[in-house]
């Protein structure tokens, strides 16, 4: 039987040659200041190459913020700049050379912004360090230690959605087959969808539909800002793992379901991330059943992520029905060449770049 994972995949405009995806996956490499600052360099060069040729038919690059102060780190990519075009035109031309489509993943990080790097242990960067004051829907920190956010006015939120609009727009001239917006992992957008971090009461707080309002606003505006056969993508945390209160697998399905008609071409199904201190019941595939309620209930495409290291199991997600594509993040740190494995394992074709060949043997 063919490969269901190793078929093609079309989304508006786009196909992509078959479903193994790359997830983003921060770098933290980009110069914190000077005239490069938030520009991909040489580390994000071949980082992303690399991926491309080692088999991903659409790699998706890191959490890139629509503002400066949107960064997870001072180290974070933005395309906040025209200036910074320029140099995402530079990765996206080395991921299409090796076939691949490259898609971008717009963010901001609100209250968990203005942290270090992981191996410098990630805690928040004051202001007189590097860092600098932090922003969210309500005046809620995301932990002990870190920084109490300012909480958005209403005209700054809608300064939100344009910095959004205007970095789709920014994509698009850099070349980018795929936007993503980025509403998971505790960042701006999911800070305003759960309980427990919107705490307004205003427009975008309180009910489901006014906390969700900023996730429909800017998605429809990035849609409005990108050709009509460009796919957009919105990933989300399906659970904030402390159900029945935070943010729950059932809201995921209702916001899925409203941001169906605004464009969104996929959802991107992911978890947790808001709150610290969760127990996430880490195994095997653990996120697949979210993206697979999403695909049933709600109508929309998935792509499934986390835990997925298997051909076998990958293979299972789509051929299931679970998910219409997989995305990979920590099995391309270390196998780059993990679709090439994949595919062999499954009786597919994929070509490997003809400079390796001669290593076909190995896989």
């Amino acid at each position: 039987m063919p490969s269901a994972l190793f078929s093609p995949f079309t989304l508006r405009g786009t196909t992509f040659t078959h479903r193994v995806w790359m997830a983003p996956m921060c770098q933290y490499s980009a110069a914190p200041d000077g005239p490069d600052v938030g520009a991909p360099n040489a580390w994000h060069l071949q980082h992303y190459a690399a991926r491309a040729a080692g088999g991903a038919a659409l790699v998706i690059v890191e959490a890139t913020a629509v503002v400066a102060e949107g960064r997870i780190s001072p180290f974070d990519l933005g395309i906040w700049d025209d200036a910074q075009v320029a140099a995402h035109r530079r990765v996206v031309d080395l991921v299409h050379a090796q076939g691949a489509k490259a898609g971008v993943q717009l963010a901001h990080a609100g209250r968990k912004a203005s942290t270090d790097a992981p191996w410098r242990g990630g805690g928040p960067v004051a202001p007189g360090a590097g860092g600098w004051p932090v922003v969210a829907p309500s005046a809620v920190p995301f932990a002990d230690g870190h920084p109490t956010p300012r909480a958005l006015t209403t005209d700054e939120v809608a300064g939100v959605v344009e910095a959004f609009a205007a970095a789709a727009r920014r994509a698009v001239a850099a070349g980018y087959d795929v936007v993503e917006v980025h509403a998971a992992h505790g960042y701006l957008l999911h800070q305003f969808c759960s309980p427990d971090s919107n705490v307004r009461d205003d427009v975008y707080g309180g009910s489901f539909e006014a906390r969700t309002r900023l996730v429909r606003e800017v998605t429809s505006a990035v849609r409005a800002a990108v050709p009509d056969d460009m796919p957009v993508l919105v990933r989300v945390s399906a659970t904030d793992w402390v159900e029945p209160a935070g943010w729950t697998g059932d809201d995921t399905v209702h916001l899925a379901r409203d941001l169906a008609p605004l464009g969104v071409d996929l959802v991107h199904v992911s978890t947790g991330g808001n709150l610290p201190g969760v127990h996430v019941p880490v195994e095997p595939g653990y996120q697949v059943p979210f993206a697979a309620r999403v695909r049933a209930e709600a109508g929309v495409p998935t792509v499934a992520v986390g835990a997925i290291t298997d051909p076998a199991q990958a293979e299972e997600v789509v051929a299931g029905g679970s998910a219409d594509a997989v995305a990979l993040a920590r099995p391309l740190l270390v196998d780059p060449f993990w679709p090439h494995r994949a595919a062999l394992a499954l009786g597919a074709d994929l070509p490997l770049p003809p400079q390796y060949d001669r290593a076909r043997a190995l896989l």
